[in-house]
């Protein structure tokens, strides 16, 4: 009886530890799945997902994607449950478990249905998802549909929107809600104008070389009576896949006006995780939005992705928009959001850079891949035995907040989704890199932590922080990011000066800029939008004091502000500079 009260008091401790935290840290920390496709594994096996959603059903988050053999629910967005379930009939002949799923909410029941060109995939119905019980809302949905999704409009009429293509349009169309027949044809949406906005260029530098731009990944969201067309763009594997919006009066766009907004309205094009596209916007339970979306790392395969969640919204004007400055850094969960207020606490990252020792390397997986924010990049150990360990110097004492541990594939061994895998090890801090003090003890942790995040319950003043591998579930001991976030209690960094934005008529979807460097500063926040009080987007610059900018309208003029970025935290903005 003893041993059962300790347990008890252990679960419920952890618990209550798990519900104090108030922020998470994207990508996030979910079980991926491995890619199921041997094909995709030439370059090496790896954790891969994209084309997320999340709905909100009775106060809980569901969150489905690409090929997970199953689905996510969480109370909070940090803490996710995985329900196994496959959803294809014998009769499918794909091994595509869900591709870029579509999920809605009809009345009571959720719908799930997954991208097919064929006509024989089944739409599934739910009313107790957390229990995973699910039901045929009808064997065939003879309409099938690639990049599906679904909405639902206030006087209860049913949608179906869908489209991947570099030559089509994106589609809509109304479904009976009974049958979920469609109720007439499928109607045009929207079609990139490349021509014009700079940012649908196909290219990791917007510049169309070697294929036409794709749009693909549709959503809807309704709000003060406009109807907000959400679609993918340019390519799922480049830095600038965004999610661009297109509001109308109408759910379906054919008899009605409606207008792109100019910008993306999710876009991350820098930082350590990229990409910001094919995705799905939903609401909390204090009814703020959140915008999910697809980011990458594009290294073993072209699909080899993951997601991220960020703060959305609409202004005074009904623009939409979604705020991913510092998109990588902490940011408040939702039972922390308050609006007007910044998006997170503000931690900075406090080791970019900065000197790394580990227990060994293996080829040209280098310690300082760890630490040079770029999530493509990794170290790697040269086994992944117990011991293994990897350490980086802050440089000076500094304040620690939160730590987010970025596993990489090295080596992985395993082909689909993956459960009872785990990760186990032990994070120490130290004042002088010789005596150490236990941080984060995960030796006994049987969860799947891919890009585990830790929020210490109070902060630590410490120099070194020492990661000892204790377990991995597969593959060698491999860190694409061990990032360290706090403060480093040092001289924030001075206002950029002489901001030069060179646009010219040759092209004017882009422009040259440049800066003068500051000379404490390793980052720099750009900000652009086609407002003056509307400066949505943002792009963060690691080292240079340039930036060839390819995204903008060409019949605008644009309006930009920088500040500059170091441990200690952020600069003042600039003054905002107007370009015709």
């Amino acid at each position: 009886m003893r041993r059962l009260i300790t347990i008890i008091f252990l679960v419920c401790t952890v618990s209550a530890l798990a519900q104090k935290q108030k922020t998470y840290c994207n990508p996030i920390n979910v079980d991926y799945g491995y890619t199921p496709f041997e094909s995709f594994t030439e370059w090496g096996k790896h954790r891969a997902t994209a084309d997320p959603v999340i709905v909100n059903y009775k106060g809980d988050f569901y969150l489905f994607s690409t090929n997970q053999w199953g689905y996510w629910h969480s109370a909070d967005m940090l803490n996710w449950k995985f329900h196994e379930r496959k959803f294809l009939r014998p009769w499918n002949k794909t091994k595509d478990e869900l591709c870029a799923p579509g999920v809605g909410i009809v009345g009571d029941t959720m719908v799930v249905f997954g991208s097919t060109y064929t006509k024989n995939f089944t739409l599934w119905g739910s009313t107790d998802p957390k229990g995973n019980k699910w039901f045929p809302l009808v064997d065939s949905l003879e309409i099938g549909g690639w990049d599906p999704s679904f909405f639902t409009d206030d006087d209860g009429k049913f949608y179906m929107y869908n489209g991947s293509s570099n030559n089509y349009p994106m589609y809509g169309v109304e479904l009976d809600r009974k049958t979920f027949q469609p109720k007439g044809t499928r109607t045009p949406m929207y079609l990139l104008q490349s021509w014009r906005y700079g940012w649908q260029r196909f290219g990791e530098y917007m510049d169309d070389t070697f294929l036409d731009p794709f749009s693909e990944g549709a959503w809807m969201t309704k709000h003060n009576g406009k109807y907000y067309f959400q679609y993918g763009a340019p390519g799922t594997e480049f830095s600038g896949y965004s999610d661009g919006v297109v509001v109308g009066t109408k759910p379906l766009f054919y008899d009605s006006p409606s207008t792109p907004q100019s910008d993306p309205l999710s876009y991350k094009g820098g930082g350590f995780s990229r990409g910001a596209g094919h995705g799905a916007t939903f609401q909390d339970n204090s009814k703020n939005y959140w915008h999910i979306s697809t980011s990458i790392i594009c290294v073993k395969n072209t699909w080899e992705r993951r997601m991220g969640i960020w703060p959305t919204g609409f202004d005074k004007n009904d623009v939409m928009w979604t705020n991913t400055a510092f998109g990588d850094y902490p940011l408040y969960l939702p039972s922390e959001r308050k609006e007007g207020a910044p998006a997170g606490p503000g931690w900075m990252l406090i080791n970019y850079k900065k000197p790394v020792t580990v227990s060994s390397t293996l080829g040209s997986f280098n310690a300082n891949n760890a630490v040079d924010e770029s999530i493509k990049t990794y170290w790697s150990a040269k086994t992944a035995n117990n011991g293994e360990w990897i350490q980086t110097d802050l440089g000076s004492l500094a304040t620690v907040n939160a730590i987010q541990i970025n596993y990489a594939d090295q080596d992985a061994e395993f082909i689909g989704k993956q459960t009872g895998i785990y990760h186990q090890y032990k994070v120490l801090s130290s004042t002088d890199g010789k005596k150490w003090t236990s941080l984060v003890d995960k030796s006994q942790n049987k969860t799947d932590v891919p890009h585990d995040y830790i929020e210490l319950q109070k902060p630590v003043k410490t120099r070194f922080i020492k990661m000892v591998n204790i377990h991995m579930p597969t593959g060698k001991f491999a860190i694409s990011g061990l990032r360290v976030f706090g403060n480093g209690n040092g001289e924030k960094p001075t206002k950029v000066k002489n901001l030069i934005v060179l646009r010219t008529e040759k092209d004017k979807r882009s422009a040259y800029i440049k800066w003068e460097p500051v000379d404490n500063a390793f980052a720099y926040n750009l900000y652009y939008g086609t407002a003056p009080d509307k400066l949505y987007n943002c792009i963060m610059i690691h080292d240079f004091n340039e930036y060839w900018f390819k995204a903008m309208d060409s019949q605008k003029a644009y309006y930009f502000a920088i500040e500059a970025i170091n441990e200690n935290g952020v600069s003042v903005k600039t003054e905002v500079k107007k370009v015709e």
